[in-house]
Protein backbone atom coordinates (compact mmCIF):
# COMPACT_ATOMS: atom_id res chain seq x y z
CA UNK A 1 0.00 0.00 0.00
CA UNK A 2 0.87 3.44 -0.52
CA UNK A 3 0.35 5.93 1.99
CA UNK A 4 0.83 9.28 3.20
CA UNK A 5 4.16 10.64 4.09
CA UNK A 6 3.08 13.35 6.81
CA UNK A 7 -0.78 14.22 8.36
CA UNK A 8 -1.42 16.91 10.12
CA UNK A 9 -4.34 16.35 12.54
CA UNK A 10 -6.44 19.39 12.73
CA UNK A 11 -8.13 18.17 16.08
CA UNK A 12 -7.09 17.91 19.78
CA UNK A 13 -7.37 15.60 22.75
CA UNK A 14 -7.89 11.31 22.74
CA UNK A 15 -9.44 11.59 18.84
CA UNK A 16 -6.16 13.22 17.86
CA UNK A 17 -4.23 10.67 19.35
CA UNK A 18 -5.85 7.70 18.40
CA UNK A 19 -5.28 9.19 14.56
CA UNK A 20 -1.85 9.47 15.74
CA UNK A 21 -1.60 6.43 16.62
CA UNK A 22 -2.77 4.71 13.52
CA UNK A 23 -0.12 6.70 11.80
CA UNK A 24 2.17 5.61 13.69
CA UNK A 25 1.96 2.37 13.10
CA UNK A 26 1.30 3.05 8.95
CA UNK A 27 5.12 5.00 9.46
CA UNK A 28 3.24 8.30 8.67
CA UNK A 29 4.95 11.57 10.93
CA UNK A 30 1.97 13.14 12.31
CA UNK A 31 1.84 17.09 12.80
CA UNK A 32 -0.17 18.08 15.94
CA UNK A 33 -1.65 21.68 16.10
CA UNK A 34 -2.66 23.45 19.79
CA UNK A 35 -4.07 26.31 21.13
CA UNK A 36 -2.51 27.91 24.08
CA UNK A 37 -4.51 26.18 27.20
CA UNK A 38 -3.23 23.19 25.33
CA UNK A 39 0.91 23.35 25.15
CA UNK A 40 0.42 20.59 28.09
CA UNK A 41 -1.98 18.52 25.99
CA UNK A 42 -0.53 15.02 25.34
CA UNK A 43 -1.77 14.94 21.99
CA UNK A 44 1.00 17.34 21.44
CA UNK A 45 3.85 15.88 22.85
CA UNK A 46 2.39 12.92 20.87
CA UNK A 47 3.16 13.86 17.60
CA UNK A 48 6.52 14.23 15.61
CA UNK A 49 5.74 18.18 14.99
CA UNK A 50 3.81 20.26 16.35
CA UNK A 51 2.45 24.39 15.60
CA UNK A 52 0.60 26.84 18.24
CA UNK A 53 -2.08 27.40 16.46
CA UNK A 54 -3.91 30.67 18.47
CA UNK A 55 -5.74 31.41 21.30
CA UNK A 56 -8.29 29.29 23.60
CA UNK A 57 -11.22 30.35 21.69
CA UNK A 58 -12.00 27.99 18.88
CA UNK A 59 -12.24 30.80 16.32
CA UNK A 60 -8.76 31.64 16.62
CA UNK A 61 -7.14 27.97 16.89
CA UNK A 62 -9.26 25.05 16.07
CA UNK A 63 -11.66 26.74 13.49
CA UNK A 64 -9.61 28.97 12.20
CA UNK A 65 -9.16 27.33 8.61
CA UNK A 66 -6.62 29.55 7.50
CA UNK A 67 -4.09 28.92 9.87
CA UNK A 68 -4.40 25.07 9.66
CA UNK A 69 -4.23 24.45 6.18
CA UNK A 70 -0.93 27.45 6.32
CA UNK A 71 0.84 25.13 8.73
CA UNK A 72 -0.16 22.26 6.71
CA UNK A 73 1.35 23.62 3.84
CA UNK A 74 4.39 25.38 5.56
CA UNK A 75 5.45 21.64 6.97
CA UNK A 76 4.70 19.89 3.91
CA UNK A 77 2.06 17.90 4.99
CA UNK A 78 0.42 15.86 2.15
CA UNK A 79 -3.49 15.57 3.70
CA UNK A 80 -5.25 16.73 6.79
CA UNK A 81 -7.47 14.74 9.27
CA UNK A 82 -10.08 16.16 11.05
CA UNK A 83 -11.15 13.95 13.60
CA UNK A 84 -14.66 14.52 14.93
CA UNK A 85 -16.08 18.14 15.83
CA UNK A 86 -14.62 21.38 14.92
CA UNK A 87 -14.07 21.12 11.12
CA UNK A 88 -14.92 17.66 10.24
CA UNK A 89 -18.28 18.12 8.72
CA UNK A 90 -17.73 21.41 7.32
CA UNK A 91 -18.13 21.75 3.47
CA UNK A 92 -16.27 24.75 3.32
CA UNK A 93 -13.11 23.74 4.89
CA UNK A 94 -12.91 20.36 3.02
CA UNK A 95 -13.44 22.23 -0.34
CA UNK A 96 -10.44 24.75 0.95
CA UNK A 97 -7.86 22.04 1.93
CA UNK A 98 -8.91 20.37 -1.44
CA UNK A 99 -8.09 23.93 -3.01
CA UNK A 100 -4.81 23.63 -1.44
CA UNK A 101 -3.35 20.81 -3.16
CA UNK A 102 -3.77 18.58 0.11
CA UNK A 103 -5.75 15.60 0.78
CA UNK A 104 -9.26 15.55 2.79
CA UNK A 105 -9.26 12.42 4.81
CA UNK A 106 -12.61 11.87 4.53
CA UNK A 107 -15.58 12.29 1.93
CA UNK A 108 -15.33 15.05 -0.84
CA UNK A 109 -17.14 18.81 0.10
CA UNK A 110 -19.75 18.07 -2.00
CA UNK A 111 -20.86 14.92 -0.16
CA UNK A 112 -20.49 16.28 3.16
CA UNK A 113 -22.35 19.96 1.90
CA UNK A 114 -25.11 17.60 0.58
CA UNK A 115 -25.66 15.07 3.62
CA UNK A 116 -25.00 18.25 5.97
CA UNK A 117 -28.72 19.80 4.81
CA UNK A 118 -30.81 17.44 6.62
CA UNK A 119 -33.42 18.50 3.97
CA UNK A 120 -31.57 17.82 1.18
CA UNK A 121 -30.64 14.54 2.48
CA UNK A 122 -34.11 12.92 3.06
CA UNK A 123 -35.24 14.24 -0.29
CA UNK A 124 -32.24 12.25 -1.80
CA UNK A 125 -32.83 9.28 0.39
CA UNK A 126 -36.51 9.22 0.15
CA UNK A 127 -36.41 9.04 -3.78
CA UNK A 128 -33.81 6.23 -3.61
CA UNK A 129 -36.09 4.56 -1.69
CA UNK A 130 -34.97 4.81 2.01
CA UNK A 131 -37.67 5.04 4.87
CA UNK A 132 -38.34 8.27 6.12
CA UNK A 133 -40.43 9.66 8.52
CA UNK A 134 -42.70 12.66 7.21
CA UNK A 135 -41.54 15.90 6.79
CA UNK A 136 -42.27 19.53 5.37
CA UNK A 137 -40.46 18.92 2.01
CA UNK A 138 -38.25 22.17 1.34
CA UNK A 139 -38.62 23.19 4.60
CA UNK A 140 -41.23 25.15 6.66
CA UNK A 141 -41.70 28.40 4.84
CA UNK A 142 -44.52 30.12 7.16
CA UNK A 143 -45.92 29.73 10.58
CA UNK A 144 -49.10 28.90 9.18
CA UNK A 145 -47.86 26.00 6.46
CA UNK A 146 -46.31 24.78 9.10
CA UNK A 147 -49.18 24.38 11.72
CA UNK A 148 -51.18 22.88 8.50
CA UNK A 149 -48.53 20.10 7.93
CA UNK A 150 -48.15 19.31 11.82
CA UNK A 151 -52.07 18.52 12.02
CA UNK A 152 -52.20 16.92 8.76
CA UNK A 153 -49.29 14.36 10.18
CA UNK A 154 -50.82 14.46 13.40
CA UNK A 155 -49.05 15.37 16.82
CA UNK A 156 -46.54 14.40 18.63
CA UNK A 157 -43.85 16.52 15.72
CA UNK A 158 -40.08 17.72 16.18
CA UNK A 159 -38.96 20.80 15.08
CA UNK A 160 -35.52 20.94 13.92
CA UNK A 161 -32.87 23.50 12.18
CA UNK A 162 -31.95 22.04 8.63
CA UNK A 163 -28.44 22.79 9.23
CA UNK A 164 -28.24 22.30 12.63
CA UNK A 165 -26.64 19.12 14.63
CA UNK A 166 -26.20 18.42 18.26
CA UNK A 167 -29.83 18.82 19.38
CA UNK A 168 -29.21 22.16 18.80
CA UNK A 169 -32.72 24.21 18.54
CA UNK A 170 -34.32 21.00 18.36
CA UNK A 171 -38.15 21.11 20.13
CA UNK A 172 -40.97 18.26 20.50
CA UNK A 173 -44.35 20.20 20.12
CA UNK A 174 -47.12 17.55 21.50
CA UNK A 175 -50.73 19.67 20.70
CA UNK A 176 -51.62 22.82 18.35
CA UNK A 177 -51.04 24.86 21.47
CA UNK A 178 -47.35 25.13 20.98
CA UNK A 179 -46.50 24.64 17.26
CA UNK A 180 -46.31 28.41 16.25
CA UNK A 181 -44.14 29.88 18.76
CA UNK A 182 -41.59 26.43 18.38
CA UNK A 183 -41.55 27.32 14.66
CA UNK A 184 -40.71 30.98 15.41
CA UNK A 185 -38.27 30.03 18.37
CA UNK A 186 -37.28 27.43 16.01
CA UNK A 187 -36.55 29.95 12.89
CA UNK A 188 -34.46 32.53 15.38
CA UNK A 189 -32.12 29.68 16.90
CA UNK A 190 -31.04 28.17 13.41
CA UNK A 191 -30.54 31.64 12.25
CA UNK A 192 -27.93 32.50 15.12
CA UNK A 193 -26.34 28.78 15.57
CA UNK A 194 -26.17 28.25 12.10
CA UNK A 195 -26.35 31.07 9.72
CA UNK A 196 -29.20 29.35 8.19
CA UNK A 197 -32.92 30.16 9.47
CA UNK A 198 -34.30 26.85 7.38
CA UNK A 199 -36.17 24.67 9.82
CA UNK A 200 -38.29 21.91 8.58
CA UNK A 201 -41.28 19.67 11.01
CA UNK A 202 -40.89 16.14 11.25
CA UNK A 203 -43.07 13.32 12.78
CA UNK A 204 -41.63 12.51 16.64
CA UNK A 205 -41.38 9.14 17.84
CA UNK A 206 -42.19 8.91 21.44
CA UNK A 207 -39.66 5.94 22.32
CA UNK A 208 -37.75 5.55 19.67
CA UNK A 209 -34.02 3.64 19.35
CA UNK A 210 -31.59 5.17 18.01
CA UNK A 211 -29.63 2.52 15.73
CA UNK A 212 -26.53 3.63 13.55
CA UNK A 213 -24.29 1.38 10.30
CA UNK A 214 -20.97 2.08 10.06
CA UNK A 215 -19.97 1.99 6.52
CA UNK A 216 -16.75 2.05 4.36
CA UNK A 217 -16.41 3.14 0.39
CA UNK A 218 -13.43 3.95 -1.53
CA UNK A 219 -12.95 6.01 -4.73
CA UNK A 220 -14.26 3.45 -7.23
CA UNK A 221 -17.23 2.89 -5.75
CA UNK A 222 -17.06 0.01 -3.88
CA UNK A 223 -18.95 -0.29 -0.31
CA UNK A 224 -19.15 -2.33 3.11
CA UNK A 225 -20.96 -2.40 5.96
CA UNK A 226 -19.14 -2.71 9.34
CA UNK A 227 -22.79 -3.73 10.89
CA UNK A 228 -24.57 -2.15 13.72
CA UNK A 229 -24.56 0.20 16.98
CA UNK A 230 -26.86 1.09 19.42
CA UNK A 231 -26.63 4.32 20.61
CA UNK A 232 -30.11 5.30 22.71
CA UNK A 233 -28.91 6.38 26.04
CA UNK A 234 -28.15 9.97 25.51
CA UNK A 235 -28.90 13.03 27.52
CA UNK A 236 -29.93 16.23 25.07
CA UNK A 237 -29.32 14.36 22.09
CA UNK A 238 -26.27 13.70 23.02
CA UNK A 239 -24.83 10.15 23.49
CA UNK A 240 -23.59 8.45 26.54
CA UNK A 241 -23.90 4.56 25.99
CA UNK A 242 -23.42 2.71 22.70
CA UNK A 243 -23.12 -0.78 22.17
CA UNK A 244 -22.41 -3.00 19.17
CA UNK A 245 -23.78 -4.70 17.74
CA UNK A 246 -27.91 -3.46 18.60
CA UNK A 247 -29.27 -5.77 21.46
CA UNK A 248 -32.15 -6.38 19.43
CA UNK A 249 -31.22 -6.67 15.98
CA UNK A 250 -32.62 -9.79 14.20
CA UNK A 251 -30.89 -11.35 10.88
CA UNK A 252 -33.82 -9.69 8.66
CA UNK A 253 -33.70 -6.36 10.20
CA UNK A 254 -29.93 -6.01 10.28
CA UNK A 255 -29.59 -6.98 6.16
CA UNK A 256 -32.68 -4.42 5.65
CA UNK A 257 -30.69 -1.59 7.58
CA UNK A 258 -27.25 -2.79 6.00
CA UNK A 259 -28.63 -2.67 2.58
CA UNK A 260 -30.37 1.04 3.09
CA UNK A 261 -26.81 2.20 4.97
CA UNK A 262 -25.06 1.06 1.90
CA UNK A 263 -27.95 2.83 -0.27
CA UNK A 264 -27.14 6.51 1.43
CA UNK A 265 -23.36 5.76 0.60
CA UNK A 266 -24.31 4.85 -3.15
CA UNK A 267 -26.54 7.95 -3.22
CA UNK A 268 -24.21 10.61 -2.25
CA UNK A 269 -21.16 9.33 -3.89
CA UNK A 270 -19.86 8.78 -0.40
CA UNK A 271 -16.05 8.45 0.22
CA UNK A 272 -13.92 6.91 3.50
CA UNK A 273 -15.47 6.04 6.72
CA UNK A 274 -19.28 7.44 7.53
CA UNK A 275 -22.19 6.46 9.46
CA UNK A 276 -25.97 6.21 8.62
CA UNK A 277 -27.87 7.23 11.55
CA UNK A 278 -31.74 5.41 11.39
CA UNK A 279 -34.40 5.62 14.66
CA UNK A 280 -36.19 2.71 15.29
CA UNK A 281 -40.11 2.50 16.96
CA UNK A 282 -42.55 -0.41 16.75
CA UNK A 283 -40.95 -3.03 13.93
CA UNK A 284 -40.40 0.37 11.22
CA UNK A 285 -36.74 2.37 10.93
CA UNK A 286 -35.97 5.60 9.47
CA UNK A 287 -33.70 7.30 7.75
CA UNK A 288 -32.24 10.00 10.22
CA UNK A 289 -29.08 11.53 9.07
CA UNK A 290 -25.42 10.57 8.18
CA UNK A 291 -22.55 12.06 9.58
CA UNK A 292 -19.99 12.36 7.37
CA UNK A 293 -16.77 11.78 9.58
CA UNK A 294 -15.29 9.59 12.12
CA UNK A 295 -17.48 8.69 14.76
CA UNK A 296 -16.84 9.12 18.65
CA UNK A 297 -17.62 5.16 19.11
CA UNK A 298 -16.02 3.69 16.24
CA UNK A 299 -13.60 1.65 18.73
CA UNK A 300 -16.95 -0.57 19.86
CA UNK A 301 -17.29 -1.45 16.16
CA UNK A 302 -13.62 -1.85 15.66
CA UNK A 303 -13.83 -4.21 18.82
CA UNK A 304 -16.07 -6.25 17.41
CA UNK A 305 -15.16 -6.70 13.68
CA UNK A 306 -11.23 -6.45 14.18
CA UNK A 307 -11.10 -3.55 11.59
CA UNK A 308 -8.97 -0.83 11.97
CA UNK A 309 -11.25 2.22 10.90
CA UNK A 310 -9.22 5.02 10.99
CA UNK A 311 -6.32 2.85 9.42
CA UNK A 312 -8.63 1.80 6.30
CA UNK A 313 -9.16 6.23 6.49
CA UNK A 314 -6.03 6.79 5.62
CA UNK A 315 -5.46 3.71 3.10
CA UNK A 316 -8.93 5.04 1.64
CA UNK A 317 -7.57 8.26 1.11
CA UNK A 318 -4.57 8.01 -0.14
CA UNK A 319 -6.21 6.11 -3.02
CA UNK A 320 -6.04 2.39 -2.19
CA UNK A 321 -9.00 0.71 -2.93
CA UNK A 322 -11.07 -1.41 0.02
CA UNK A 323 -9.03 -4.29 1.10
CA UNK A 324 -12.40 -6.10 2.03
CA UNK A 325 -15.20 -7.86 1.04
CA UNK A 326 -18.40 -7.88 2.61
CA UNK A 327 -17.98 -11.98 3.20
CA UNK A 328 -14.75 -11.26 5.14
CA UNK A 329 -16.85 -9.27 7.68
CA UNK A 330 -18.05 -10.73 10.66
CA UNK A 331 -19.20 -10.35 14.28
CA UNK A 332 -17.42 -11.06 17.31
CA UNK A 333 -18.88 -10.85 20.79
CA UNK A 334 -20.07 -7.57 21.80
CA UNK A 335 -18.61 -4.35 23.16
CA UNK A 336 -19.93 -1.36 25.48
CA UNK A 337 -18.56 2.49 25.33
CA UNK A 338 -18.98 4.66 27.93
CA UNK A 339 -18.25 8.76 27.65
CA UNK A 340 -16.98 9.35 30.56
CA UNK A 341 -17.21 13.62 30.90
CA UNK A 342 -15.81 15.84 33.46
CA UNK A 343 -18.86 17.13 33.97
CA UNK A 344 -21.74 16.83 37.09
CA UNK A 345 -24.87 14.65 36.47
CA UNK A 346 -26.46 16.03 39.52
CA UNK A 347 -26.46 19.37 38.17
CA UNK A 348 -27.91 19.48 35.06
CA UNK A 349 -24.43 17.49 33.24
CA UNK A 350 -22.83 21.21 34.01
CA UNK A 351 -19.11 20.65 32.47
CA UNK A 352 -16.54 20.72 35.50
CA UNK A 353 -13.39 21.39 34.04
CA UNK A 354 -10.18 21.72 36.66
CA UNK A 355 -7.36 20.25 37.38
CA UNK A 356 -6.82 16.01 37.30
CA UNK A 357 -4.95 14.99 40.83
CA UNK A 358 -4.76 11.69 40.59
CA UNK A 359 -5.10 9.28 37.39
CA UNK A 360 -5.58 5.88 36.94
CA UNK A 361 -6.91 3.82 34.20
CA UNK A 362 -8.34 0.40 34.07
CA UNK A 363 -6.96 -2.53 32.41
CA UNK A 364 -7.25 -6.04 32.05
CA UNK A 365 -9.21 -8.24 29.98
CA UNK A 366 -11.70 -6.48 27.00
CA UNK A 367 -11.07 -3.11 27.91
CA UNK A 368 -9.87 -0.36 26.09
CA UNK A 369 -9.35 3.23 27.19
CA UNK A 370 -8.79 6.16 24.76
CA UNK A 371 -8.14 9.27 26.26
CA UNK A 372 -5.85 12.60 26.51
CA UNK A 373 -5.49 12.85 29.67
CA UNK A 374 -2.53 12.23 32.32
CA UNK A 375 -2.24 13.33 35.93
CA UNK A 376 -1.63 16.90 36.64
CA UNK A 377 -3.32 17.99 33.38
CA UNK A 378 -6.47 20.88 33.32
CA UNK A 379 -9.29 20.34 31.55
CA UNK A 380 -9.96 23.54 29.72
CA UNK A 381 -13.25 24.71 30.18
CA UNK A 382 -13.38 26.25 26.10
CA UNK A 383 -13.66 22.84 24.51
CA UNK A 384 -15.90 19.25 24.85
CA UNK A 385 -15.50 17.88 28.42
CA UNK A 386 -14.97 14.22 27.12
CA UNK A 387 -12.15 12.79 29.34
CA UNK A 388 -12.02 9.20 27.75
CA UNK A 389 -14.24 6.62 26.22
CA UNK A 390 -13.93 3.48 27.86
CA UNK A 391 -15.03 0.43 26.05
CA UNK A 392 -15.25 -3.19 27.59
CA UNK A 393 -15.71 -6.33 25.14
CA UNK A 394 -16.91 -10.10 25.67
CA UNK A 395 -18.14 -12.94 24.20
CA UNK A 396 -21.66 -12.18 25.10
CA UNK A 397 -23.39 -8.34 25.84
CA UNK A 398 -23.08 -10.06 29.68
CA UNK A 399 -19.67 -10.93 29.67
CA UNK A 400 -19.31 -6.95 28.36
CA UNK A 401 -21.73 -5.47 30.74
CA UNK A 402 -19.50 -6.96 34.04
CA UNK A 403 -16.33 -6.22 32.31
CA UNK A 404 -17.66 -2.99 32.22
CA UNK A 405 -18.30 -2.84 36.12
CA UNK A 406 -14.95 -4.07 36.62
CA UNK A 407 -13.73 -1.34 34.64
CA UNK A 408 -15.75 1.44 36.23
CA UNK A 409 -14.45 0.03 39.52
CA UNK A 410 -11.01 0.17 39.02
CA UNK A 411 -11.13 3.66 37.52
CA UNK A 412 -9.81 6.45 39.80
CA UNK A 413 -9.76 10.12 38.68
CA UNK A 414 -9.73 12.87 41.45
CA UNK A 415 -9.85 16.76 40.99
CA UNK A 416 -13.00 16.89 39.10
CA UNK A 417 -16.28 15.62 38.85
CA UNK A 418 -17.03 13.19 36.43
CA UNK A 419 -20.14 10.92 34.82
CA UNK A 420 -18.29 7.95 36.06
CA UNK A 421 -21.13 7.24 38.39
CA UNK A 422 -24.16 7.75 36.25
CA UNK A 423 -22.79 4.66 34.03
CA UNK A 424 -21.98 2.72 37.36
CA UNK A 425 -25.79 3.00 37.85
CA UNK A 426 -26.55 2.00 33.99
CA UNK A 427 -24.29 -0.92 33.69
CA UNK A 428 -26.75 -2.01 37.12
CA UNK A 429 -29.84 -1.14 35.69
CA UNK A 430 -32.14 -4.20 35.11
CA UNK A 431 -33.45 -2.64 31.75
CA UNK A 432 -30.37 -2.06 30.73
CA UNK A 433 -28.68 -5.23 31.48
CA UNK A 434 -32.03 -6.82 29.29
CA UNK A 435 -31.48 -4.53 26.41
CA UNK A 436 -35.00 -2.56 26.56
CA UNK A 437 -33.29 1.20 25.78
CA UNK A 438 -34.45 3.64 24.33
CA UNK A 439 -33.99 7.21 23.84
CA UNK A 440 -35.73 8.80 26.72
CA UNK A 441 -33.96 6.18 29.31
CA UNK A 442 -32.82 8.40 31.38
CA UNK A 443 -35.55 9.63 32.51
CA UNK A 444 -37.96 6.64 32.66
CA UNK A 445 -35.94 4.81 34.74
CA UNK A 446 -35.24 7.22 36.99
CA UNK A 447 -31.51 6.96 37.01
CA UNK A 448 -30.60 10.42 38.45
CA UNK A 449 -32.81 10.13 42.10
CA UNK A 450 -30.35 7.18 42.49
CA UNK A 451 -27.71 8.98 41.67
CA UNK A 452 -26.27 10.47 45.18
CA UNK A 453 -25.77 7.50 46.28
CA UNK A 454 -23.69 6.31 43.73
CA UNK A 455 -21.67 9.67 44.16
CA UNK A 456 -20.56 9.01 48.15
CA UNK A 457 -19.61 5.47 47.48
CA UNK A 458 -17.24 5.88 44.05
CA UNK A 459 -16.00 9.27 46.00
CA UNK A 460 -14.83 6.46 48.57
CA UNK A 461 -13.52 3.95 46.43
CA UNK A 462 -11.50 6.31 44.62
CA UNK A 463 -10.03 8.05 47.48
CA UNK A 464 -8.96 4.12 48.79
CA UNK A 465 -7.56 3.22 45.29
CA UNK A 466 -5.69 6.12 44.31
CA UNK A 467 -4.13 6.09 48.16
CA UNK A 468 -2.18 3.03 46.14
CA UNK A 469 -0.75 5.43 43.62
CA UNK A 470 1.34 7.57 46.31
CA UNK A 471 4.79 6.84 45.11
CA UNK A 472 6.79 9.67 46.39
CA UNK A 473 4.71 11.85 44.03
CA UNK A 474 1.12 11.57 44.10
CA UNK A 475 1.31 10.00 40.58
CA UNK A 476 0.36 6.74 38.65
CA UNK A 477 2.69 4.24 37.61
CA UNK A 478 1.06 4.06 34.04
CA UNK A 479 1.41 7.71 33.62
CA UNK A 480 5.49 7.64 34.73
CA UNK A 481 5.45 5.49 32.25
CA UNK A 482 4.22 7.65 29.40
CA UNK A 483 5.89 11.13 30.62
CA UNK A 484 9.30 8.70 30.18
CA UNK A 485 7.74 7.78 26.79
CA UNK A 486 6.63 11.73 25.76
CA UNK A 487 10.12 12.82 26.99
CA UNK A 488 11.94 10.13 24.62
CA UNK A 489 10.06 10.90 21.87
CA UNK A 490 10.43 15.28 22.69
CA UNK A 491 14.06 15.37 21.32
CA UNK A 492 14.54 16.49 18.31
CA UNK A 493 10.86 18.03 18.31
CA UNK A 494 9.60 21.44 16.02
CA UNK A 495 7.57 23.73 17.62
Amino acid sequence: MTFFDKVLIANRGEIAIRIMRACRELGIETVAIYSTPDKNALHVKYADEVFHIGEAHPSKSYLNQDRIIEIATLCEAEAIHPGYGFLAENYHFAENVEKAGLTFIGPSSKTIHMMGSKLDSKEAMSAAGVPVLPWTKGGVTSTEAGIAFAEEIGYPVIVKASAGGGGIGMQIVRDSSGIAEAIEKGMRIAQSAFGDPTIFIEKYLDKPRHIEVQVLSDHDGQGIHLYDRECSIQRRHQKLVEEAPCPIMTPELREKMTDSALTVAQVCNYTNAGTVEFLYSEGNYYFMEMNTRLQVEHTITELVTGVDIVRQQLAIASGEPLVYEQNEISLRGHAIECRINAEDPLNNFTADPGKIVRYRSPGGPGIRVDSGIHVGYTIPPQYDSLISKLCSYGLTRIEAIERMRRAIYEYVILGVKTTLPLHHSLMHNRQFIQGNTHTHFLADQQIMRNLQSYYRDEESRMQTLAASLRQGKETAAVTAAVNVYIQHMNNGKKD
